[in-house]
């Protein structure tokens, strides 16, 4: 059956070459089986009756059985509206009509029942539909139109050359009468039964043709569940293979380096998730094969000392160690907290990035080869192919979503036994997404925050309300604190942005006046040494505020900073929002948020506002940000084909995805190779796909 699957699309009776043509560029459509595949966006409810009591402003078409039982011209300011008031025994609606009045005026019977179909809005409490399709309920009852109407994906030129949402279903039908519907099972009958599914042929056929919703929601939860089964399939054999075939170096040993930073070094008491998270390093480390974690911390949560002592084992073990960022200021954050916090141990570290002078660079290379060298930390710079290590055990890599995977595996082949990973992120991953996007990965999350902490307070004030806030950081600045205001960057319209920052920077420099107050300033358009230096003299303390783009998001640390302002704050997204307020509340004093905003916000920016001064839990706010956004957006544009299903939703269907993912495992743990009689069709179909679509096809 399959190879019929594989017949070029022209061949298909009604398509031809032209249209054939059109289908591939348009829609990508190549043969039968991506026709199969091109599923419905929406579907017509024409099997239902609704009474006018059980209407909802969902802008759903619906149909109504009832009589019209007057109708009027009403004048507005450009012309006229036709207007028929229409009754079901539960309810009245309005029927209006723009065009065409003269003709519908003549036709319409009063008191003479009709089926009303169209789409419903509200207005003031009442239902209208505009321009309503309107048939005889003598003569609909006749037809044959109860089914459901698919509404496929369609495009303009599309539509231009004819090819008509009734051309597709036409299409559709014709494959499915020269196919017969005879499509394989993928899915072993144990799982077909356990969870009640519907047959692939069944489902096939009732995604395109459904007689009822109820069948309509079976077929859609079967496909979803294989598509998302088969993701979770190939991710997790991908973590078992690699954790049966990758060797890794066993890390047995808890020596003198670990021990002695655990009892006398530690800056604080660890947090029981610190503990925990560790504890689960520790144990991948002790097994000969390659550990790969993700380790999601919001920001502050304390990851340093966690990848500091996960470096550490790799130390007493008597391998190296490196730690990778995606820029410059956070390497050289990262360098220079640990260089701190690993003094007393007498450890070498080094810094390694773009600008790291050819000499030193030298130097560093040598000590990399002989082994002096214990720890590096650098940016894609340790990528290079000169850099090389005489025995790498760990390697780190933060905010990993600014990383390619290709450039992920540069580092494992610095070594015959590839180095442990351990991957950091700040940026909360919701957990549907997390299986997914790293679902190949072990997860681990430190969820509090280190003792001490005091959660940052976040309030959203109007621009009118300025003078109020400007003598609040008066006070904050008067108790010796230090506050950043932050202006939004939209490349598209960066004059305008520059022009924004620089009016404001003038305004806040004259409320704000020498030689009481000191303000810098940080933006895009200056040069490297001029940033780097206007950030020292804040971290130094030298000046009150700090007014920036967001080149702040990342990496800059300022204990004493206590306020954070952002202004337009309802051009940001959540979780950016969510990164800058972290910049604030790392010291021991209570820490404020101000979002600033105009009075016109949008429906989002009212939930995003809201959800900020409701929550400091960086998932949460994920959550959020993934319903508003969808998946592609959340990682930012490097992930933006994110996964591109053809059915499932990430957001909507993450009760489905959790279900695949248990099967998944259970059925690996059961026959990890699928070498069982009943698991046949299952492994075909896995090859197919996988031949077809790596995972990496999947995840961008």
């Amino acid at each position: 059956m399959n190879n019929l699957l594989e017949t070029p699309i022209e061949y298909l009776k009604g398509v031809g070459p032209a249209r054939g043509d059109l289908l591939r560029k348009e829609l990508n459509i190549h043969k039968y089986g991506d026709l199969v595949h091109l599923f419905p966006n929406r579907y017509i409810d024409r099997t239902r009756y609704y009474r006018i009591n059980e209407l909802v402003n969902s802008g759903a078409e619906v149909q109504v059985v009832g009589k019209v039982i007057n109708i009027r011209t009403v004048e507005q300011k450009r012309g006229s509206r036709l207007v028929a008031t229409f009754t079901d025994g539960t309810g009245e609606m309005e029927l209006v009509w723009f065009q065409g009045q003269k003709w519908v005026r003549d036709s319409i019977k009063i008191n003479v029942p009709y089926v009303i179909f169209g789409k419903c809005t509200q207005f003031n409490g009442q239902f209208s539909m505009p321009h309503p399709e309107m048939e005889l309920l003598a003569e609909h009852e006749k037809s044959l139109r109860t089914a459901m109407q698919p509404i496929y994906p369609s495009t303009e030129k599309l539509s231009q050359r004819g090819i008509t949402n009734k051309v597709m279903a036409k299409i559709m039908q014709q494959l499915f009468i020269e196919t017969q519907a005879l499509f394989s099972e993928t899915l072993p009958k144990s799982l077909l039964k356990e969870l009640n599914l519907i047959p692939k042929n069944a489902a096939l056929f009732n995604i395109h043709f459904p007689k009822s919703q109820e069948i309509l929601a079976r077929a859609q939860f079967r496909l979803k569940f294989e598509e998302l089964f088969f993701i979770q399939l190939q991710l997790i054999t991908k973590n078992l293979i690699r954790k049966h075939k990758i060797k890794g170096h066993v890390f047995d040993v808890v020596g003198d380096y670990f021990t002695s930073f655990y009892e006398r070094h530690l800056p604080f008491e660890l947090t029981n998730a610190q503990k925990r998270v560790l504890k689960e390093i520790r144990h991948d480390m002790g097994q000969p094969a390659q550990m790969n974690r993700l380790l999601q911390g919001d920001v502050g949560s304390g990851k340093t000392i966690v990848a500091l002592m996960s470096m550490l084992l790799a130390l007493d073990n008597g391998f190296q160690a490196c730690l990778m960022a995606p820029t410059e200021i956070l390497a050289t954050q990262h360098y220079n907290g640990l260089t701190k916090l690993a003094e007393p141990l007498g450890i070498k570290i080094s810094l390694l990035t773009g600008s790291t002078k050819t000499a030193d660079r030298k130097i560093i290379h040598e000590e990399l080869e002989n082994g002096s060298l214990h720890i590096i930390i650098g940016t894609h710079a340790l990528l290079e192919d000169k850099v090389q290590f005489k025995n790498l055990g760990l390697a780190i890599i933060d905010e990993q979503h600014r990383f390619g995977v290709e450039q992920r595996s540069k580092l494992w082949h610095k070594n015959d036994i590839p180095p442990h990973i351990l991957v950091m992120t700040a940026t909360p991953i919701p957990r549907t997404l997390a299986m997914s996007l790293y679902g190949d990965l072990d997860i681990s999350v430190i969820d509090e925050l280190p003792p001490g902490r005091k959660p940052i307070k976040t309030v959203h004030r109007f621009d009118n309300n300025r003078l109020k806030v400007w003598a609040f950081l008066k006070e904050e600045i008067a108790k010796g604190r230090q506050v950043y205001i932050v202006y939004p960057l939209i490349q598209e319209s960066e004059t305008m942005d520059y022009k924004d920052l620089m009016d404001g920077y003038e305004s806040i420099s004259r409320d704000f006046p020498l030689p009481q107050y000191s303000v810098s300033i940080v933006h895009g358009k200056m040069k490297p040494a001029d940033k780097d230096s206007e950030m020292e003299r804040f971290a130094k303390g030298k000046t009150n505020i700090m007014v920036a783009t967001t080149v702040i998001e990342v990496g800059v640390n300022v204990p004493n900073a206590s306020v954070m302002v952002i202004e337009s704050a309802e051009r940001f997204g959540l979780s950016q929002l969510h990164q800058l307020r972290g910049r604030v509340g790392r010291g021991a004093d209570q820490s404020y948020c101000i979002l600033m905003t105009g009075h016109k916000l949008s429906n989002d920016s009212k939930i995003r506002l809201e959800t900020m001064c409701g929550t400091n839990d960086g998932f949460e706010i994920a959550e959020v940000d993934l319903k508003l956004r969808g998946p592609g957006d959340i990682m930012g544009t490097q992930q933006s084909g994110v996964l591109n299903l053809q059915i499932a939703d990430l957001v909507k269907d993450r009760d489905i995805l959790s279900l695949a993912r248990h099967h998944a495992v259970k059925l690996l743990k059961e026959d990890p190779s699928l070498a069982k009689p009943e698991h046949a069709a299952l492994k075909n179909a896995y090859i197919e796909i996988t031949k077809k679509k790596n995972i990496w096809n999947y995840i961008s």
